[in-house]
């Protein structure tokens, strides 16, 4: 395992968090990862983000789900180092990378679930924000 950092920038955390939707179906798939690149490359709240800590912040993702208290450990980190005016950015870029495959699986569900509760993210509005990912990602 490698060493699970005390401190995330909020950037990190942003990106944590996508990667957390990612995996909660315990498949990455590249539509996903697609996604995760983009927002990062063009999102103004990653504006001199250096890409290449994405790595990093994956491995302390990936690290820390497969510990048996791994996920309280990464919201409390998320917690700590996340700006609350970020949250529900951090809740609608996790729901962007949930839909961005064209359907939202169960466990996907239940992590994004798990997020507006870690989050303290009001019922309507992340109501409002699933459905603009929804919206966002809908199929033809």
């Amino acid at each position: 395992m490698t060493d699970i950092p005390s401190s995330l920038s909020p950037q990190d955390c942003l990106v944590a968090v996508m990667l957390m939707a990612s995996v909660a179906d315990s498949a990455i798939r590249t539509e996903e990862l697609l996604a995760i690149e983009q927002i990062v490359a063009h999102l103004p709240v990653f504006s001199g983000y250096d890409a290449d800590r994405i790595k990093i912040v994956s491995q302390t993702v990936f690290d820390l789900m497969e510990e048996e208290d791994g996920l309280d450990a990464l919201f409390g980190l998320i917690r700590e180092n996340l700006p609350p005016r970020l949250f529900e950015t951090a809740y609608a870029l996790s729901c962007d990378v949930a839909a961005s495959d064209g359907q939202l699986r169960q466990t996907e569900l239940r992590m994004l679930e798990e997020m507006r509760f870690e989050l303290d993210l009001d019922r309507l509005h992340a109501a409002a924000i699933e459905r603009g990912a929804r919206a966002r990602f809908a199929q033809p």
